[in-house]
């Protein structure tokens, strides 16, 4: 089994149409018998993401299409291809296809963008939560419990050092009495 995986957005390209699927055209082309208007399937340059695919399928574009002079143009899209109904070879050579490649690099760029911004917005949270995780470990550290016998000077406090070498090594004793000392 074969599983893409992508390990940067910046080597991704533009989404773009390849070439028109042949086989998929109606027999009848260039014959008395020719349909005026049909599908046409083209090979997207790669597979579309989720958020391509919901603009391409979108009210935008079937008002950019009708805006060009194509209202009677309808895209959907199966897997790789996109299927561009109500239209012919010759309407596609003489502009809708320029219209189409406008489109999809529109929306590949807008979607890009839309993944730059998720993007940094999680690094910046991820900072910012390192921080914030950083601190509450640095609180949490600052907390002694120890009875005001047992703490020990503040620094700048004028108690011998002495004496705390002395509480510490009495509450050494005092723990290897309890049974601490791993018996």
């Amino acid at each position: 089994m074969e599983t893409q995986t992508r390990t940067s957005d910046a080597d991704v390209p533009t989404l773009g149409l390849g070439s028109v699927l042949v086989g998929s055209l109606p027999p009848a082309l260039m014959t008395e018998a020719a349909p005026e208007r049909y599908t046409v399937e083209a090979v997207f340059t790669r597979r579309p993401e989720r958020g391509e695919i919901t603009a391409i399928l979108g009210s935008e574009t079937r008002d950019r299409l009708a805006k060009a002079g194509y209202p009677t143009v309808e895209v959907t899209i199966s897997d790789r291809r996109l299927e561009i109904a109500n239209t012919n070879l010759e309407e596609l050579r003489d502009g809708l296809a320029g219209v189409l490649a406008d489109r999809l690099a529109e929306i590949s760029a807008g979607v890009k963008a839309k993944q730059d911004a998720a993007a940094v917005r999680f690094q910046e949270e991820a900072a910012g939560e390192h921080v914030r995780a950083a601190s509450v470990a640095l609180l949490a550290r600052s907390v002694i419990f120890a009875t005001s016998v047992d703490r020990r000077p503040e620094p700048g406090d004028s108690s011998d050092h002495d004496s705390s070498t002395t509480d510490d090594r009495a509450r050494i004793d005092d723990w290897t009495a309890e049974g601490g000392h791993g018996r």
